[in-house]
């Protein structure tokens, strides 16, 4: 009986030959699943895609900010150290001359003084949007009617607003004939008289921009707890206190941040005098009078530096507004 030396065979059992072949097996297809994987855009190009996915979304935005913004304030800021009338190369450099200009000449930098008249105006823009804010955001019959009386002139487009006043404003126009119902036959010029020109231009930004102040103060009010003012009212406070303890020191972001809104539109003031006056009779504002320095006067150089001494303005009283009043978190509780 002969016995073969290759030995039976195997079943069940594996020999040695055939452990190592399948372990190969088995260590070779893992391998090749990450490189396939890796080809194939799974976990590593997932990962490669996830990290670069926010700056592709940015990356449009970014671009466009420094195209329509930064590049011009670069460009402006060149500008205004050159002289340029706003045709041909920009060849002549001549320093800071520009800004000497501005701050020497004083049909130039007088006109900032007619930005009080608005400035002034914006506090009592604030006082009104704060006072009407505050009664209807309690439990008042047509509440909702009076928030869109109030808010409505703010969604109307500021030429149309121009021509509305202009016409009330106007000799023998809406005003006047209102007056005269009352007994008052003389009224003044309203946008003829110097003196009583920029009180009608600050009263048409009042009433145009009251809207804006009313909804934040509004939503502020409205963000603040009910257990508040129902706690208020259980210890017997009235409307005063519960104003006076509760919603001022609730909204006071918000009226922080109208403060700014105030200090930098009174600064910038343009369309309101621009289309009812064009800036005559002394109600020429520092962008009217940067506007015709550029395209009357054809000195855009000198024009390029009022517009930068404005936005230096405007950043230095922020900076200062938010150093007296600094954003700390507020906790009525």
């Amino acid at each position: 009986m002969s016995v073969s030396s290759a030995g039976p065979d195997p079943v069940g059992i594996s020999g040695p030959l055939h452990g190592v072949a399948r372990d190969n097996r088995a260590a070779r297809k893992p391998r090749s699943v990450r490189r396939d994987r890796g080809r194939s855009g799974g976990p590593v190009g997932q990962r490669w895609l996830g990290r670069i996915s926010p700056y592709l979304f940015i990356a449009a935005a970014v671009g466009l900010l420094l195209l329509l913004t930064y590049l011009p304030a670069a460009n402006m800021l060149w500008y205004s150290l050159n002289d340029w009338n706003g045709f041909g190369p920009v060849e002549d450099f001549i320093g800071v001359d520009n800004y000497i200009e501005v701050f020497t000449n004083p049909e130039i930098f007088s006109v900032f003084f007619v930005s009080l008249y608005y400035f002034a105006g914006a506090f009592v823009q604030m006082a009104i949007a704060l006072y009407f804010a505050t009664i209807l955001s309690f439990s008042t019959r047509f509440s909702n009617f009076f928030r869109g009386v109030i808010f409505f002139p703010y969604l109307l487009n500021g030429v149309a607003v121009g021509f509305v006043f202009l016409y009330l404003f106007q000799p023998g126009g809406t005003l006047d004939t209102v007056l005269g119902w009352f007994g008052l036959a003389d009224p003044p010029q309203w946008l003829g008289d110097a003196s009583v020109a920029n009180f009608s231009l600050a009263a048409t930004s009042v009433w145009r921009f009251t809207g804006l102040n009313f909804i934040l103060f509004l939503g502020a009010i409205q963000s603040i707890p009910a257990e508040l003012y129902e706690a208020a009212d259980i210890d017997g406070a009235n409307r005063w206190h519960q104003f006076r303890f509760i919603i001022l020191p609730g909204i006071r972001r918000i009226i922080g941040l109208s403060f700014i809104l105030a200090v930098a539109g009174s600064l910038s003031v343009f369309e309101i005098p621009f289309i009812m006056t064009s800036g005559a009779n002394g109600t020429a504002t520092f962008v009217i009078q940067t506007l015709q320095t550029a395209f009357s006067y054809r000195q855009v150089g000198l024009a390029s530096a009022m517009a930068v001494v404005l936005l230096v303005i405007v950043l230095v009283v922020t900076w200062i507004q938010r150093r007296i009043f600094p954003d700390e978190k507020v906790d009525l509780s």
